[in-house]
């Protein structure tokens, strides 16, 4: 009767009337759990049919004995919230998640945004509406379990959940992986869309598309993805749902006749979401007769466990205790322990093609199990392994060292082990002469560096000096041969260089159209040309310029939210390599070169950036017993100087008369004692002067 009372997209609100039981044949009435009937009005449409909190109403009659439920319509209401009654039925019914299901009923998708447009806010809801996350236990970004990603309100690290949600009164599994917004770690969104065949595309109603909305949609149609868009925080006085949906069909060429208007904060909207998940995205092919084939798309290291492997299982049967090869390194292991993640790790004793699980196999060396692996049985092993994922190109180095010199080997360790963690990291050993033993990493961009920092000395417990960022320019010397130089140090000298090539990014910068000369000088003070603008509505444009990378490492993007008053929003993808007049400026300190100060710069901006290197080296190098010269140079001329001045003693205090030659004496012994002290004598620049040095350097630059 439920289904037939269905008619049209009309939402109403049901009462149910519980009749009296008449099949029990004792006079005493017999106690019943009284029912509060206002919790127990649900809502229902022609397209969802039955919901969870229906199928649990009707469970509830049948165990309790009431003798007959029926309905009556109480007029229409308008969309609300989830109600209590409803997420504690969900619960009921998310508790029973590790229950198989086929492969037809299991959906991996992903959730796709720009940085801050509600996406772990929404993974939160669904966490709880399915009952995967008890009430109890449910925090704000419950998938962010990083200190670091709370205290600076960002997804860091993609994470994966298996939650349990009941349709039509069919039970389906529902493979979440939620991935970062910040164009940072767009290796990590990568990796999680290979493992998915659908994705939410969530769009703040209020802000509408932004830079990474457009990156994140490309990349998930590079992968052939069911996209859904969801409009989020239409509860904010300011949104503008119709605007944005007109948006996203203009630039990104979706059709948003049937987009999902939600709050993931408020609840509004989140079962018409896990509807659509079900309804649109396809399940994936059933080939668990097939050979295994795994798709590692994450992994980390445990101390008592050894690595953990994140995968997508594409093919075959993965049981436990099975012995399994790692098909890039050729390294074979028994898993020992296999489970699903809800989102904490849940052991199972099969995964079968189509879902997504972790494997534990006491593997100790990082190297065995990398990210983009496959895995196949041992006995029957996969003729082909899958394709993984593109090689990332690291787009920014530095070199990290260890405060204390006993700490390199540790350091060592801890980046292998994050590398597992992180992929896009890149490392590589370096010797300094001020800084002595360490690495040279490399990274996507500044905010990627900044986190590795802090992941290092937060969960490693390292003191790290951080030298400042660079990129790898290309050097055509005289002989043909092309040197790749992510340190200066390492760049030929001037005259076996015909040129030197760097990096370019083509940068999109989407703006408020008040703030477009603000942004278009910014751009063409950092020596950028410019390629098109164009107005994606009336009031927001588009401009787009190309840029070298090296001019995007410093505080760009922080200039870039100041001009604009945070309304702005950038994205970059690497172009190509061109020449440009560069050199290599060093500083050298008493005639001596520190090569760690070294820099390549442009030629119009060798003076200024000299200029201001000499002046803080100044302030933090310590007077000496003689005289310092600081000088800035390019090769063996000298564009900008200062001197320390000497620390000199009062070698006439106790000339209290006499002749005056016995002064002059005593002044003339002093100034070859200096002149002598000079010429064998050497400055120690302190550690403190290169970190301020290197933190002017990311200003300058």
């Amino acid at each position: 009767m439920l289904r037939n009372m269905a008619v049209g997209a009309e939402v109403y609100r049901l009462k149910l009337i519980l009749a009296p039981d008449t099949r029990s044949s004792s006079t005493a009435p017999v106690p019943r759990r009284p029912l509060n009937l206002n919790r127990a009005e649900y809502l229902f449409n022609q397209r969802n049919g039955l919901s969870v909190r229906e199928i649990g109403l009707l469970h509830q009659k049948r165990r309790r004995g009431f003798g007959g439920v029926r309905c009556q319509v109480t007029g229409i209401q308008p969309k609300r919230p989830a109600s209590d009654a409803e997420i504690e039925l969900a619960v009921r019914a998310g508790k029973d998640r590790l229950l198989k299901v086929p492969s037809s009923n299991i959906r991996n998708f992903c959730i796709i945004a720009h940085i801050d447009h509600g996406k772990s806010t929404l993974a939160d809801k669904l966490l709880q509406i399915t009952g995967t996350v008890e009430s109890r236990e449910m925090k704000e970004q419950f998938l962010d379990n990083m200190d670091l990603e709370r205290e600076r309100g960002i997804t860091i690290k993609l994470q994966a959940a298996r939650m349990r949600y009941m349709h039509r009164n069919e039970p389906y599994c529902l493979n979440l992986i939620d991935t970062p917004g910040h164009v940072d770690f767009s290796y990590e969104v990568s990796r999680s869309l290979a493992a998915c065949e659908g994705a939410l595309l969530v769009v703040d109603a209020s802000q509408g598309v932004e830079a990474q909305t457009l990156a994140n949609v490309y990349l998930a149609l590079e992968n052939n993805l069911e996209i859904i868009p969801v409009l989020n925080k239409i509860d904010l006085p300011g949104a503008e749902p119709d605007r944005v949906s007109r948006e996203i069909e203009e630039i990104v060429g979706l059709d948003c006749s049937e987009a999902i208007h939600c709050s993931a904060k408020e609840g509004i909207g989140i079962t018409e979401i896990l509807n659509a998940i079900v309804q649109k995205i396809p399940p994936p092919q059933d080939t668990a007769e097939i050979p295994l084939r795994a798709l590692i798309f994450d992994s980390y290291y445990d101390a008592y466990r050894g690595v953990i492997v994140y995968f997508r299982l594409i093919d075959g049967t993965l049981r436990k205790g099975d012995r399994i090869t790692f098909m890039a390194s050729g390294k074979d292991y028994y898993a020992d322990e296999v489970g699903v993640l809800s989102p904490d790790q849940l052991q199972v004793e099969e995964l079968y093609a189509g879902e997504v699980g972790y494997l534990s196999a006491s593997i100790r060396s990082v190297a065995d199990a990398r990210v983009g692996d496959t895995i196949t049985h041992y006995s029957r092993k996969a003729e082909q392994s899958l394709p993984g994922y593109k090689e990332v190109t690291p787009m920014v180095f530095c070199g990290l060292f260890p405060v204390d010199a006993d700490q390199f080997h540790e350091l060592r360790d801890a980046l292998d082990k994050l590398q597992l963690n992180d992929a896009a990291l890149k490392f590589e050993p370096e010797t300094s002469s001020a800084m002595g033993f360490g690495f040279r990493c490399g990274f996507l961009g500044l905010l990627h560096m900044e986190i590795v920092q802090e992941r290092l000395e937060r969960e490693y417990n390292l003191s790290l000096i951080t030298t400042a960022p660079s990129v790898v320019y290309r050097v055509n010397c005289v002989n043909g041969d092309t040197v790749e130089c992510s340190n200066p140090s390492l760049l030929p000298e001037p005259g076996n260089r015909r040129s030197i090539e760097e990096p370019f990014v083509k940068i999109e910068m989407l703006t408020p159209k008040e703030y477009i000369g603000a942004l278009m000088e910014l751009a063409q003070d950092r020596r950028g040309e410019f390629t098109e603008m164009k107005f994606i509505t009336e009031s927001r444009a588009s401009i787009i310029y190309r840029l070298p990378l090296a001019e995007m490492v410093g505080d760009f993007f922080d200039q870039l939210k100041s001009k604009s008053k945070g309304y702005a929003s950038m994205e970059y993808s690497f172009i190509g390599y061109e020449e440009s007049d560069l050199i290599k400026l060093d500083i050298q300190i008493n005639g001596d070169l520190v090569e760690p100060l070294s820099t390549i710069v442009h030629k119009d901006k060798a003076y200024p950036i000299g200029r201001a290197l000499t002046q803080k080296l100044k302030e933090l190098i310590p007077r000496q017993m003689f005289k310092v010269p600081i000088q800035a140079c390019i090769g063996s001329k000298v564009i900008a100087s200062e001197a320390l001045s000497a620390i000199r003693k009062d070698v006439l205090a106790k000339c209290y008369g006499g002749d005056i030659t016995r002064k002059k004496k005593l002044l003339r012994k002093q100034a070859e004692g200096k002149k002598r002290m000079k010429a064998i004598g050497k400055v120690d620049v302190p550690q403190e002067a290169f970190m301020a040095v290197l933190k002017l350097e990311k200003e300058v630059l």
